[in-house]
């Protein structure tokens, strides 16, 4: 399996990262990168749900259309969606209109409406594993799919009756979120993304 390779402006990056320039983008600049607040980990949750079966680029694409059908992730609204709500998304060509994803995102929110501020945030990072003793991928092949640690917060999101997740998703959303650097060592955003906020 590859390591990094150099992009258009001649940087190593991780080579998912070079296939598209939306992909370029997402890599440098938001993949890796600590993210906090309930809102904002409610829309990598959703968005994670929803990439499930399909590839990430067709949900980078779609990001702005989700985020105005589902009125930018904010949990207090979404939790109050009607079944005329429900309906409209899965008209939206916006976004993937698969019944399942969506009234799963409707159900987890009304669930986290109810959750203290801050409990969301606090949950996911709890799994978040130590970096110091994380061993740094090389290469492709040493970025896992599954680990302890995503096994472990999938099965607290389901028991807390989060929809959706499983134990590959919970996992996608730990590097998304930055609870893990799965930059390759030679990639140039390794090093900014452990100082990011």
């Amino acid at each position: 399996m590859s390591g990094a390779l150099p992009g258009p402006d001649g940087k190593l990056r991780c080579p998912w990262g070079l296939s598209a320039a939306d992909y370029v983008a997402y890599h440098d600049e938001e993949w890796g990168r600590p993210v906090h607040g309930d809102d904002a980990l409610f829309e990598r949750l959703c968005l994670e749900a929803f990439q499930s079966g399909l590839s990430w680029i067709t949900i980078l694409r779609r990001r702005e259309g989700f985020r105005s059908a589902f009125d930018g992730f904010k949990i207090a609204s979404v939790a109050e969606f009607t079944d005329t709500d429900k309906e409209r998304l899965l008209a939206d060509a916006g976004i993937i209109r698969n019944r399942a994803k969506i009234d799963a995102t409707v159900a987890n929110a009304r669930v986290l409406a109810d959750w203290s501020p801050g409990e969301l945030d606090e949950l996911i990072w709890s799994y978040a594993p130590d970096p110091v003793t994380r061993p740094v991928p090389h290469t492709l092949a040493d970025v896992p799919a599954v680990t302890d640690e995503s096994t472990a917060l999938a099965k607290a999101l389901k028991k807390r009756s989060i929809r959706f997740v499983g134990p590959t998703t919970a996992y996608a959303l730990m590097q998304a979120c930055g609870l893990v650097d799965d930059h390759l060592s030679d990639c140039a955003a390794r090093t900014t993304s452990r100082t990011a906020t």
